[in-house]
């Protein structure tokens, strides 16, 4: 699945979104951060589409999506 896009979804000072990014930086994964206290209509799709009250929410290409710094899943699209 290294083919996949991912994206983040966070806000600021958020250390479980920091960690999210952190871990891909350090693998050189790209991803797309978005930040939901600026974006309204990202915001709008996490809570409502998705069912997420929190970040980071971590969206792949393929459909899938999480909440917070979970390693193991991320360790797949390395």
């Amino acid at each position: 699945m290294k083919n996949s896009n991912i994206t983040i979804y966070s806000k600021p000072g958020c250390v479980q979104c920091t960690a999210t990014a952190r871990y891909l930086d350090q693998r050189k994964r790209p991803y797309t951060k978005i930040d939901v206290s600026e974006d309204a209509a990202a915001f709008d799709y996490v809570t409502k589409e998705l069912g997420y009250m929190q970040v980071p929410v971590v969206e792949t290409s393929e459909g899938e999506h999480w909440y917070g710094f979970v390693p193991d899943r991320l360790a797949v699209y390395i």
